[in-house]
């Protein structure tokens, strides 16, 4: 039977002509997962999950199979939080060096594409001088740095599973290179109504935790809240947190 959390591919336990279980996933084309095999490759299972066999054509991949398996997101937030800046600095240490990183795309790509899809939302945008200045702190924080590394980019609570190999593993990384305080921000915009409630003491805590600069983490996160594309721009969470931060 499939596993019911997938959202951009099929995923499902199997069993090897061995006998030992393993994960088989087929992931759906779409442009920030393009990457996944050779990030897994790249990573070889430090602290991501092992890529045992992969058909780069179709997007097919046989996984290590992850025991007990739990997601990380039923533990306590804080606790989340230790455990994604630990992970994130085991990413980080095996970084591609400068001459391998053209096997990856810039994180400038993708957050261009981002910027488009907003872009085409200008209708429906609550505060237009907001979202504007978003768009134009994601473009600056963006430009390619000669301190850019290899990011997983959808480094989650969800995107993380208990096993026996090490305590957490990381699962479905989306590689780009690019800004390494970016590689936080999806797990404090996962945590959106602690990040809500105090936006200052989180992005504090979360850059102490992972020894990155407190104030560009700050500003990823305000631009990403002023300016990420979404379904629904009525909701006020997001524009009250791009304010508490904004410039």
């Amino acid at each position: 039977m499939p596993f019911d959390q997938a959202s951009c591919s099929w995923v499902a336990s199997v069993v090897r002509a061995d006998g030992t279980s393993a994960v088989l996933k087929l992931s759906m084309p779409h442009m920030e997962g393009a990457h996944e095999i050779e990030g897994l490759r790249f990573w070889n299972g430090d602290p991501t999950v092992r890529l045992l066999e992969a058909d780069d054509d179709l997007g097919a991949m046989l996984l290590e199979r992850c025991e007990p398996g739990g997601m990380l997101r039923s533990e306590p937030e804080r606790k989340q939080d230790q455990v994604i800046a630990a992970l994130l600095k085991q990413l980080w240490r095996r970084s591609a060096p400068p001459n391998e990183q053209w096997r990856f795309r810039r994180l400038s790509e993708m957050l261009e594409a981002w910027r488009s899809e907003t872009l085409a939302q200008v209708e429906q945008w609550p505060d237009a001088k907001l979202v504007g200045e978003g768009l134009r702190v994601l473009e600056e924080l963006a430009r390619p740095s000669p301190t850019d590394i290899l990011l997983a980019t959808d480094l989650h609570a969800g995107n993380v599973l208990r096993s026996e190999r090490q305590p957490w593993l990381v699962i479905d990384p989306k590689p780009f290179i690019g800004d390494v305080t970016y590689d936080l921000v999806q797990h404090l915009h996962n945590c959106e109504l602690r990040l809500h409630a105090d936006p200052m003491s989180m992005i504090k805590r979360l850059a102490d935790l992972a020894e990155v600069d407190f104030e560009r983490l700050r500003l990823w996160t305000f631009a990403r809240a002023a300016a990420d594309p979404r379904e629904d721009w009525t909701n006020p969470i997001w524009m009250d947190i791009a304010r508490a931060l904004a410039p």
